[in-house]
């Protein structure tokens, strides 16, 4: 095993036991991204001038024999969505291309403060907008396991970076998927925290109802540690929750005899890859000879909600990209007076799949479609959160299928949006 190879827990084990430096695992992960990600292309932006420095300090904090954060000298990447001071954020976004950031986001503040090094920022569909990184600006990410497959998005970047050990842990964002199914595609662990569990403040906003920061992590345990470090009331968020934040690493018993686990029937349905189906019901039985008590449950609204997502996802969008519009930062267009400027800057700055969802979400919001769209989507939000809260009262767990299918090719489903 390589050292970029390391999980979290690992690496931090042996940088406590001083069998392993933080500048060796660094080199170790630039050196990964050297040999590899000509290939895969997980990368928007590299910081290892500034990793190796960070480093460095880990190092020096490691000899003092203190007992470091779990984090101390670990590189992680950051998607591009994340307010990074000093280091470029585009969001994979024409219109963002040149931005530097004046402050960092709550969560990177965070994690520089438990002494993690950041690798750089990786790649992701347009504002978060996708679900196989094929929507950035610049260029396509592709799987690890396999170059002619999609790895996921919108947090496809940071997917392929932990999965082909470009780094050892990653942090996304999961608007509707965007974290859990990319690490599905690509064989890794990914988290989106209950809504308010982590600081929104600094992310670069597509459904504010509905972003959510988490890790992306090569096993479970990491993604605890990872979730520890940024998880707690922000200040400078009115959304993140006011309480405590467990030990989510000491719940890691194995233990689950007695688990109710719940299936919901109507997430196996005509459409799902039959090898997705099989490898869920396959944990499933396994699950249940550990002792998890397996029920059948029902979510009626499960239909609607993709419907109530486009809507309700597309609105939100619709209200936050107005902010980009060539006059206080981003791409500004050469033109002749305001109005031409607003047009240009955005035609030229938004790609295709930000057009569609701004003029979805614009269309939704308008005066005579609101009650139809908006409104009525989030009647059905309700009730769909009705059905999970009525499930949650017989079960402990609702499991489900991730994605109804593995990760497709490249190119593949382009040509339709839907």
């Amino acid at each position: 095993m390589t050292l970029a190879q390391l999980t979290l827990h690992e690496a931090s084990d042996k940088l406590r036991k001083r069998e392993i430096s933080s500048v060796e695992l660094t080199e170790a992960v630039f050196q990964r991204i050297a040999d590899t990600d000509d290939k895969i292309r997980a990368y928007l932006i590299l910081a290892r001038d500034a990793a190796l420095e960070r480093a460095k300090r880990a190092d020096e904090k490691l000899k003092q024999g203190t007992d470091p954060a779990p984090l101390l000298g670990i590189p992680i990447a950051l998607k591009d969505n994340f307010l990074t001071k000093g280091l470029r954020t585009t969001c994979a976004s024409k219109i963002l291309g040149d931005f530097m950031p004046p402050y960092d986001a709550t969560t990177v503040e965070k994690v520089l403060a438990a002494g993690a090094v950041i690798t750089g920022k990786t790649n992701l569909d347009e504002f978060a907008m996708g679900s196989s990184a094929e929507n950035s600006a610049f260029f396509p990410t592709r799987n690890p396991w396999n170059l002619e497959r999609i790895p996921g998005g919108s947090s496809g970047g940071a997917a392929a970076a932990v999965a082909a050990d470009e780094c050892i842990a990653a942090l996304g964002t999961d608007t509707g998927g965007s974290i859990r199914q990319p690490a599905a595609c690509c064989g890794i662990v990914g988290l989106k925290p209950t809504y308010g569990r982590v600081s929104r403040y600094g992310i670069i906003a597509f459904a504010s109802s509905m972003d959510q920061v988490g890790p992306m992590t090569k096993d479970v345990r990491d993604s605890a540690l990872l979730l520890e470090a940024i998880a707690g009331r922000d200040p400078g968020d009115s959304t993140s929750a006011d309480l405590t934040v467990p030990r989510y690493s000491e719940m890691l018993t194995g233990e689950i005899k007695g688990l109710r686990l719940g299936i919901p029937k109507e997430y196996f349905v005509s459409g799902m890859q039959p090898e997705v189906e099989q490898a869920v019901r396959g944990a499933i039985g396994e699950l249940e000879k550990h002792g998890a008590i397996i029920e059948e449950i029902s979510l009626p609204h499960t239909e609607y909600a993709v419907a109530v997502y486009y809507i309700v996802a597309t609105a939100e969008a619709s209200s936050n990209l107005a902010r980009y519009d060539g006059m206080r930062y981003g791409r500004r267009a050469a033109a002749k007076d305001l109005t031409e400027t607003y047009m240009i800057s955005r035609d030229e700055g938004f790609g295709a799949e930000v057009k569609r969802r701004i003029m979805l979400g614009t269309y939704a919001l308008s005066a005579g479609y609101y009650d139809a769209y908006y409104l009525k989507a989030q009647r059905v939000r309700t009730l769909i959160k009705r059905d999970f809260d009525a499930a949650f009262q017989r079960c402990d767990v609702i499991l489900t299928p991730t994605a109804p299918t593995t990760a497709f090719k490249l190119g593949e489903k382009t040509q339709d949006p839907l």
